[in-house]
């Protein structure tokens, strides 16, 4: 992915239910940002123009993390999700990095049901915590 890319993937990203995301992380100059600093791991899928799918995955040095994936509706159930997972995992690992986790709202069966078929289990045995240091708006799909 590049940045020229962030119009559609946004459009896209807001087409999708049962995702979320934010005015600051998730705007033109946030993902520009983690593109500068995970320029091997975010992936879009393409054909003659047509975005169909995103990837959005980086690292600390220590764990992966998938931030957003999502497939237009009309292109899913095609493989397209699997392979984006695939080129994010194959580059993960290739800069050594071994164990990816993810979060994914509770009410999404879709993205649920995917992660489970790929071999992503719910840890039961941790509370999830953030903060946030800066206030921003959240958009919920």
């Amino acid at each position: 992915m590049s940045i020229d890319d962030y119009d559609a993937v946004y459009d896209l990203w807001m087409s999708c239910k049962n995702m979320g995301f934010n005015n600051l992380d998730d705007s033109r100059k946030g993902i520009e940002r983690f593109l500068l600093r995970n320029p091997t791991t975010v992936f879009v899928a393409e054909e003659t123009g047509v975005l169909k799918g995103v990837v959005l995955a980086g690292h600390d040095g220590r764990r992966g993390y998938i931030y957003h994936m999502a497939v237009a509706k009309a292109y899913r159930r095609q493989g397209i999700a699997a392979e984006l997972l695939e080129h994010t995992l194959k580059a993960l690992e290739k800069e050594g990095i071994y164990k990816v986790a993810l979060l994914v709202f509770n009410r999404n069966e879709v993205g649920n049901a995917f992660w489970e078929k790929q071999g992503f289990t719910v840890r039961e045995d941790i509370t999830y915590r953030n903060k946030a240091l800066a206030e921003f708006i959240r958009t919920d799909t």
